[in-house]
């Protein structure tokens, strides 16, 4: 017994005076403050983007309570400023026009979209095709959508709406919102759709359920993070829309909010103060459905990233 605790002894010392090698771990200070620092780093990019991306809604809102004069002389002053401009706006806007207008072309392009959208998705991702190639063609199909840019699809709108006597109407604008709005949403809803455990849906076929019942009490209810992503992008993407507006609507009658803001620009003159104004007067509904809704839009844009 002496001997083997003296051997024992012996190698506890070795074990002590050994200096800690390449292998040996760091010490959990420095892991902490490696941390820090990369939380530091993150939080400062983050605020800086955040700033970035406020910098130019700030600025408009400066810039709506200078005089229209000033503007351009002095847009840094802040000795001038006046509520004029939302004065000028107001009056000379017809607000209550131009929103049931943007509010009902809203309504009905995002209905029809919407259920198209869910349509084509959950046929894309339930529906068994006999050739996988018409199912990546489908797919390439609407992300070639996503690709092409609203103008050059102006001049075709507007003969397709010549053809089919629509120009000056509400269908007019109705009809390529829903289209424009299509690839997004249906993509969207096939990210979710591809995540959804079929497990609920053959319970609920095995109950008896019919295919309309399945989607509309099984599978739209727990989509509402998506559908709510959906509905406030398009809703918003309907109140910002200017070229097919400006292009498709000639009645004064049926104006929209985008196209009321352009009112403030002439032939020879533009009254900035007044389009500053006009266009805070539109940002500010948007921006409060966002603030709102935030959490939704959120959920409804990472569901279905992540797998687990």
């Amino acid at each position: 017994m002496s001997m083997s605790t003296s051997i024992n002894t012996a190698l506890d010392r070795e074990r002590v005076a050994t200096p800690p090698g390449p292998w040996t771990r760091p010490a959990s200070g420095g892991r902490k403050r490696r941390g820090r620092t990369v939380a530091f780093a993150i939080g400062v990019v983050a605020y800086l983007v955040t700033f970035l991306i406020i910098l130019p809604l700030l600025w408009i809102v400066l810039l709506s309570f200078q005089p229209s004069g000033n503007i351009l002389s002095n847009p840094f002053s802040f000795t001038h400023l006046t509520f004029d401009n939302y004065v000028n706006a107001i009056a000379s806007l017809p607000l209550l026009r131009m929103y049931g207008n943007t509010i009902l072309i809203a309504v009905v392009s995002v209905v029809i979209g919407t259920a198209i959208s869910f349509m084509s998705a959950f046929a894309l991702t339930r529906m068994v095709f006999r050739r996988r190639r018409a199912q990546s063609a489908v797919r390439f199909y609407l992300l070639a959508g996503l690709a092409i840019p609203v103008y050059i699809l102006l001049f075709p709108v507007y003969r397709l709406d010549l053809a089919l006597g629509i120009f000056g109407t509400y269908a007019a604008l109705i009809v390529p919102y829903i289209a424009v709005t299509i690839p997004f949403n249906t993509l969207l809803m096939t990210g979710f759709l591809r995540e959804f455990p079929g497990e609920i849906e053959e319970a609920a076929i095995i109950d008896g359920v019919g295919l309309w019942r399945l989607c509309w009490s099984v599978v739209l209810p727990l989509m509402r993070p998506v559908i709510a992503t959906i509905l406030i992008f398009n809703v918003v993407y309907v109140f910002n829309e200017f070229p097919f507006a400006s292009i498709l609507i000639n009645n004064p009658d049926m104006v929209t909010v985008s196209l009321a803001v352009s009112r403030f620009q002439g032939q020879f003159t533009v009254d900035y103060g007044g389009m500053m104004a006009s266009a805070t007067l539109v940002l500010l509904p948007q921006l409060i459905i966002y603030a709102i809704f935030q959490r939704q839009v959120i959920a409804g844009m990472t569901v279905g990233a992540v797998k687990g």
